[in-house]
């Protein structure tokens, strides 16, 4: 009976989020309820467990008292009984003796050990969802146990078993039996009492953690990831600050010919990604977010967040990308409803401001493009007041510029 309590010694030392202080609390505060149940009080008892080798004992301690004064035999005993075990023992001291597992019955044995590994599982499952709730947004690594229709299950490095569910895998995932599998932890649910970790690979938080890992600038906090919009599998936005000027937010994430951004796009079964560099300019922020269309001119509504952007016929598709992600996805990053106009449907013949470099220099023009004006109709669409508040320019240089601007239109 003692050995088939033991042998489970070996099964609770390999629990994988239990630490072994913990386990051995739980074993001997088990054992002592058991003593307390058949003693009535476990304060003169010790327990010894070595869960290493599987050895257990339980030592009763006893104060020795005279013949016929025992008044309380669990923690008195007569000197009578005592001398049966040494025979050299006085009165008034202590007699401690081994107590062995079979006195307690089998039925309490097997109780024992039912309640020890369910305080364990319950310990396990308590740890295990405590670990994965501090490890939320962080990219972890699993092996494919078994594909369902509706979800798969993995298995984790330490053999815990996480879930991906179809919602959450990318359109172009297939993944078969014993696949690694690289992906976010999602969220962590307690179900019936059990953990259920949610991996993902369609969440933003899972291209984020990409990038830091691809690019040591963005780990080290040079270039920060102001937000990432995605269509899974078929494109996504990143916008990226850089706090040192010398830093290029593009050029570092894209890197040398594209090599840090094609493991990534790799990773995520050849998704577009679009990376943006950020701007507090509204205009040129949605300018950057519709790339690669090239837009000829845009109004802002902000009071009711519309975003009127003008296009030639052929940058129109462009704009609107594949199934309409691209515009949708700009919509999303810069926080407009955009609505698209070919430019011969609502605008006639502009002029990009780049043709007056022969009549204005070139730094006043730069001052327009920096608030997102890149063609006379977009200028003469603002007033006067406006772009001297939104540009370095005085007012008389804008209402010269806007003259010649306006020369050409009519001409």
């Amino acid at each position: 009976m003692q050995l088939n309590l033991l042998e489970s010694f070996a099964e609770f030392k390999e629990f994988k989020n239990v630490d072994k202080e913990t386990l051995m609390a739980i074993l001997e505060e088990v054992f002592r309820n058991m003593i307390i149940k058949k003693y009535g009080s476990d304060e003169n008892f010790d327990i010894i467990i070595n869960p290493e080798k599987g050895d257990l004992e339980i030592w009763r301690n006893r104060e020795i008292v005279k013949d016929g004064e025992v008044e309380d035999e669990n923690i008195e005993v007569a000197l009578s009984e005592a001398l049966k075990v040494e025979d050299d023992f006085e009165v008034g001291e202590e007699l401690s003796e081994e107590i062995k597992l079979e006195s307690f019955g089998r039925r309490n044995v097997l109780s024992l050990r039912q309640n020890l590994a369910g305080r364990i599982l319950d310990m396990e499952k308590d740890a295990l969802y405590t670990k994965y709730k501090e490890r939320v947004g962080e990219v972890v690594t699993a092996e494919v146990y078994q594909i369902w229709k509706r979800e798969m299950l993995l298995v984790d490095d330490e053999d815990n078993e996480v879930v991906m569910p179809r919602e959450h895998q990318i359109p172009g995932d297939f993944f078969k039996k014993g696949d690694t599998v690289k992906a976010v932890v999602a969220a962590v649910e307690l179900r019936n009492n059990t953990p259920r970790i949610i991996l993902s690979r369609t969440a933003p938080e899972f291209l984020e953690r990409l990038f830091e890992m691809e690019v040591p600038e963005i780990y080290d906090g040079l270039i920060t990831i102001k937000k990432i919009v995605r269509s899974p599998g078929e494109r996504a936005k990143v916008a990226v600050e850089s706090y040192d000027d010398r830093v290029d937010p593009v050029g570092a994430c894209v890197g040398m010919k594209g090599s840090r951004i094609h493991s990534i796009v790799r990773e995520l079964r050849n998704e577009n990604i679009d990376v943006i560099n950020f701007t507090e300019n509204e205009e040129l922020l949605v300018q950057r977010a519709l790339s690669p269309a090239k837009i000829t001119s845009m109004a802002l509504h902000g009071d009711t967040g519309k975003a009127e952007v003008y296009l030639k016929p052929d940058q129109v598709s462009l704009a609107i990308g594949k199934g309409g992600n691209n515009i949708k996805l700009a919509g999303l990053l810069t926080g407009y409803d955009i609505d698209v106009y070919r430019e011969d449907d609502e605008v006639s013949e502009d002029v990009e401001l780049k043709e007056f470099s022969d009549e204005i220099d070139e730094w006043i023009l730069d001052e327009f493009v920096k608030i997102g004006c890149d063609t006379a109709r977009s200028v003469l669409k603002l007033e006067e007041e406006d772009l001297v508040t939104r540009t370095d320019l005085e007012a008389e240089t804008i209402r010269e510029v806007m003259s010649i601007l306006k020369k050409e239109l009519d001409a």
